[in-house]
Formats: structure tokens, C-alpha cells, sequence
């Protein structure tokens, strides 16, 4: 039988690992860390289900554009962001609907 574990998260969103591996880090302020550790930082999340933001890196999600990192938001699952390298993390962050979350 389940047995149902209380979480905090409001929102969940997936990036890509295999898009993070190849890209080798691509975002912050020396463009050397991964678009997840960056999210996580924006959003003032955790890592967990005490989170509020929870911001998970997956396996490979099949869409592997050249020079971005794919990134789902699991409220809005019908649009999916294809984040280019070097992009402005705040920006990212409000485009998949992060910030309006953690700041609620």
C-alpha cells in the first residue's frame, strides 16, 4: 500500500540533464554553472520535498536542441523552454514561471 508523504512544493520544474551535461554549465555571472543550481538560487529553493520551488534535473527529454538546455514547468506542462546558453537567469526564471511562486 502507498503511504502519502506531506510535501511544501507549490511548483516542480524538470531540466534536462543530459542538455545540462553537454552544455558543461552555460549560466551565471561567469557562465560555469548549470541552469538548475542557477533556478534553485532565483527561486530561494531547496533541494526536497520542504521546498517551494523544487527544481529537479531529469533524464534526457528527447527534444536535445544545440547550445540550450530544455526546461518544464510541471503546472504548465503543455509549454516547454528551450533556454539558450548564457541566458539571464531572472528572465528564464519568469518566462517558465518561477519567481511569481516564490515570492507569493
Amino acid at each position: 500500500m502507498l503511504r502519502p508523504i506531506p510535501a511544501k512544493t507549490r511548483c516542480v520544474v524538470l531540466i534536462c540533464g543530459k542538455c545540462s551535461k553537454k552544455l558543461g554549465g552555460g549560466f551565471g555571472k561567469k557562465g560555469d554553472k548549470p541552469l538548475t543550481k542557477e533556478l534553485r538560487k532565483v527561486a530561494g529553493s531547496k533541494k526536497g520535498r520542504k521546498s517551494d520551488v523544487l527544481v529537479l534535473e531529469t533524464g534526457c527529454l528527447k527534444l536535445c536542441p544545440k547550445g540550450a538546455v530544455v526546461a518544464v514547468n510541471a503546472t504548465r506542462p503543455g509549454t516547454w523552454a528551450i533556454v539558450p546558453a548564457h541566458s539571464d537567469v531572472d528572465e528564464v526564471a519568469e518566462a517558465i514561471g518561477v519567481t511569481a511562486l516564490s515570492r507569493t
